[in-house]
Parts: C-alpha cells; sequence; structure tokens
C-alpha cells in the first residue's frame, strides 16, 4: 500500500512551500477517504495506516500534467485530491500545486504514477 504525491517543478516553490502542499494532498486524500461511503477505500486507508503510511513524492512540469495525474486517477476509482494553493504566500490564489493518489494497493497506484520522476 501506498501513496503517490505529484508535485509540480514549473512553479519553482520553495522547500517548505512544496512540503506543506504535499501535506495538504495527502490529508485531503485521506479526509476524502474519510468522508466517503467506499468500503474498498476505507479497507485501503487502514491496511495503509497499518504498514507505515509508506509515500513517495513524484514531479511533473506542468499544470496540464498535473492535472491528467488527477483525471487519471479518478478515472482508475482511485482516491485522489488535488490542492489549489490559498495565495498567502509564494503563488497567486488558486494555482494548482500537488494532487495525492491513494493510498491505495501499490500496483493501482503505480499504474497512474509508476511512469513519474521523484521530486
Amino acid at each position: 500500500m501506498k501513496q503517490s504525491i505529484v508535485l509540480r517543478r514549473d512553479l519553482e516553490m520553495g522547500r517548505g512551500k512544496a512540503a506543506a502542499q504535499a501535506a495538504h494532498a495527502a490529508c485531503e486524500a485521506v479526509f476524502l477517504i474519510l468522508s466517503s461511503k467506499k468500503r474498498e477505500w476505507r479497507e485501503w486507508l487502514e491496511k495503509w495506516r497499518v504498514e507505515g503510511q509508506k509515500k513517495v513524492v513524484l514531479r511533473v512540469d506542468s499544470l496540464e500534467e498535473l492535472l491528467m495525474v488527477y483525471e487519471k486517477a479518478k478515472a482508475e476509482g482511485l482516491p485522489a485530491s488535488l490542492v489549489a494553493d490559498a495565495g498567502h504566500t509564494q503563488l497567486p490564489p488558486g494555482t494548482k500545486t500537488a494532487v495525492a493518489v491513494g493510498p491505495a494497493p501499490n500496483a493501482l497506484v503505480d499504474r497512474v504514477t509508476g511512469s513519474l520522476k521523484l521530486y
């Protein structure tokens, strides 16, 4: 079980900003699962939690690539969150910065993010 977190490199976010956006994406995906009625997602979440909450942080180079990851994850039936920045610091309000895919079985997450490079 794992969760992939995908960040946009083209935004040139500072390290702290990137870390915060990754955390927002990870949390939002968990909140999505907790508010859903999808039993399978909840089972994945619990198994992921018990296994140590494996995460990998990956990169894309554009908004278009980020949105493709998000849409593909949804099409595959996976929990996925898309983060839009509030605009309080480095980025304009509404800038889409990150996507989280999962937690879900490794093979399912890899179908969406397996070809991406590490951030």
